[in-house]
């Protein structure tokens, strides 16, 4: 992300340049991050209104929307900048997010490199769709292990129950069921304890 706005800022001038998600320490510098903070904290400033609408702010002074913005504004200010330019990062009818395009001195954007701002907006929108969707798999992939695992150790305490009070598997699960749920606690958990005999199981014979 900070490459890819760090380019965005290059080719259209604009000094500075920096993402706008959920989290404040996503710019490509201090400077950045402390005036996302700002925004964020106080819940104003045109990448929200670009996040809300789904379309581009563009904002040549600052200054000129201290009515508005107060304290966004202040914090530009103090920054060092003098122009912000927010893009929607859309996927399909969906905002995900906006990408903010700082400039040291005041002044109209360059109306030519808008679109090709608004198309490094939409690769950032890919990347970050590919983080989430990269992210989500993971969890999906720890969660099924986790599962796998428990499964395992599960069917492992069965057998030993079983094995040791002869009873049949169903009737050993049961048993293992019902500590837990007295006992308050995961049936996991119970099963490992009883493979390894780490702690006394009373009624289970452990």
């Amino acid at each position: 992300m900070a490459k890819w706005t760090w380019t965005c800022s290059h080719r259209s001038s604009s000094g500075r340049a920096g993402p706008r998600q959920s989290r404040p320490d996503l710019g490509i510098d201090e400077q950045v991050r402390l005036l996302e903070f700002f925004r964020l904290q106080n819940d104003e400033g045109p990448c929200l209104g670009c996040f809300r609408t789904g379309t581009p702010v563009i904002v040549p002074d600052p200054t000129r929307e201290i009515a508005r913005w107060p304290r966004f504004v202040t914090a530009a200010r103090r920054s060092g900048f003098g122009a912000v330019q927010a893009l929607p990062m859309l996927l399909r009818d969906e905002t995900v997010g906006a990408l903010n395009l700082f400039r040291a001195t005041p002044g109209p954007f360059d109306l030519a490199a808008t679109p090709l701002a608004q198309a490094l907006a939409d690769v950032a929108t890919i990347s970050l769709l590919q983080q989430r969707s990269s992210r989500r798999s993971t969890v999906l992939n720890e969660q099924l292990r986790t599962v796998l695992n428990s499964r395992v150790l599960i069917e492992q305490a069965k057998g030993k129950l079983s094995e040791r009070q002869s009873i049949d598997m169903e009737q050993a699960f049961t048993a293992l069921r019902g500590y837990a749920r007295s006992h308050n606690r995961r049936l996991s958990d119970v099963a490992r304890v009883f493979i390894d005999g780490s702690e006394p199981l009373p009624g289970l014979g452990a």
